[in-house]
């Protein structure tokens, strides 16, 4: 077994959600040898084309990477390793934090076709396709941002992937949203964490009114704008928000999330061109963070 390669524990419990070989000639029959080269490429960011030859045909790695990134099989199993986790008592539900973090985008990850990506011998288009590529313009160049929501133990629950210049505030709703994870015994999936907790970006009264909807407890600093505005509005403008500053301190719980996550160097820095393949990548990386645990 090579440096990085999953261990028999962890394929353990990989394997069992994986895609079985159906049919005949034996199709997608070494999944542990390409899931160890698309590990090895995101560790380490080479070119696909630069895979060690341990691994098989680069090509053989990359379809696959990409076949599950469109289809998503990705997310089926990244939610499948979840509920396995959250069977066992191992995901700390107590306090979950949203946070995100900008990527920058290599040369090569410009220049996407017009057209539309379809999935392979379908007709419909992958389902994180996004019409702008998630492809942003800032001063240092092209930058994709990541939200995402993480759990106690430093796990995602939930990715997104937009342009590196949009903001936070509006984005917190749809990732939260995103959070699903299945139940053993069957029945919805568990959306609703105990609390959670944010920095002064996703300040806004429109979250703060989703919150208290879904009856999900927050721990979120008001700007000193908003603090402002909502005294000049006397009693206009309602009780000023509850704030545990000894809840706010777990907050550096998400923004190490991020930094493991970041620690794959296929993560931290964007090589591909579609952004619903560069969504996959994300999502094995949170999907190996899992298995870790």
């Amino acid at each position: 077994m090579g440096r990085g390669d999953l261990s028999d524990r962890e394929w353990s419990r990989l394997e069992e959600h994986l895609p079985k070989a159906v049919g005949r000639g034996g199709r997608w029959k070494d999944h542990r040898i390409v899931i160890n080269g698309i590990l090895f490429r995101l560790r380490t960011g080479v070119p696909w084309r630069d895979l060690p030859a341990r691994f098989g045909s680069w090509k053989t790695v990359y379809d696959r990477h990409r076949r599950w990134s469109a289809d998503g099989t990705w997310d089926m199993v990244l939610h499948a390793v979840q509920a396995d986790a959250d069977t066992e008592g191992r995901i700390d539900w107590s306090m979950v934090s949203v946070d995100s973090t900008v990527c920058r985008a290599h040369q090569h990850a410009a220049g996407a076709r017009n057209r539309p990506p379809r999935i392979s011998g379908r007709r419909s288009r992958p389902a994180q396709h996004r019409e702008d590529e998630a492809l942003g313009h800032s001063r240092g160049g092209l930058t994709t941002k990541i939200h995402l929501v993480g759990d106690g133990r430093c796990r995602p629950l939930a990715l997104l992937i937009t342009p590196g210049q949009w903001g936070d505030a509006p984005q917190m709703i749809p990732v939260l949203d995103r959070v699903r994870v299945p139940r053993a015994g069957g029945g919805h999936p568990r959306t609703r964490p105990d609390h959670l907790g944010g920095d002064r970006a996703y300040s806004s009264r429109r979250n703060r009114r989703y919150l208290r909807r879904r009856q999900i407890k927050h721990t979120i600093p008001e700007p000193r704008t908003q603090q402002a505005n909502r005294r000049r509005r006397g009693s206009a403008g309602g009780r000023p928000p509850s704030f545990d500053r000894g809840r706010y301190a777990r907050r550096n719980e998400v923004e190490r999330t991020i930094l493991a996550l970041k620690g794959f160097r296929a993560v931290a820095t964007r090589y591909e061109k579609r952004a619903y393949v560069f969504h996959g990548t994300v999502t094995v990386a949170a999907i190996r963070l899992w298995l870790r645990s």
